[in-house]
């Protein structure tokens, strides 16, 4: 992963909001959420959301997909993991330490 990629990928997860929304989606797994779901578990208006769908999707962390009249958000777990992977890709000089077992468990 490209230094800039993980930049803009921080940077839209610096917000409360959208890392709210990311930390729900990460839990919800592949499947994803309906927006309107997430709404309502967050307690946000949907308009107010839809800024923060569209700044997550621009950083490449979500993927959506329309199923009649409701969009689902999911995260873009490869993407994910190759934030961690670039992360920690020194980690300890090179060293075990327990931190890339971690990571790779997700």
């Amino acid at each position: 992963m490209k230094p800039a990629q993980v930049v803009k990928a921080l940077a839209a997860l610096a917000q409360p909001t959208r890392l709210a929304i990311y930390r729900l989606l990460v839990k919800a797994g592949p499947e994803g959420m309906a927006a309107g779901r997430i709404s309502v578990k967050l307690k946000m208006s949907p308009a107010a959301m839809s800024f923060h769908f569209k700044t997550l999707s621009h950083a490449g962390l979500l993927e959506s997909r329309q199923d009649g009249r409701f969009v689902y958000y999911a995260v873009n777990f490869k993407v994910m993991n190759g934030i961690v992977d670039y992360l920690t890709e020194n980690c300890c000089g090179g060293e075990a330490c327990g931190v890339a077992d971690k990571a790779k468990a997700c």
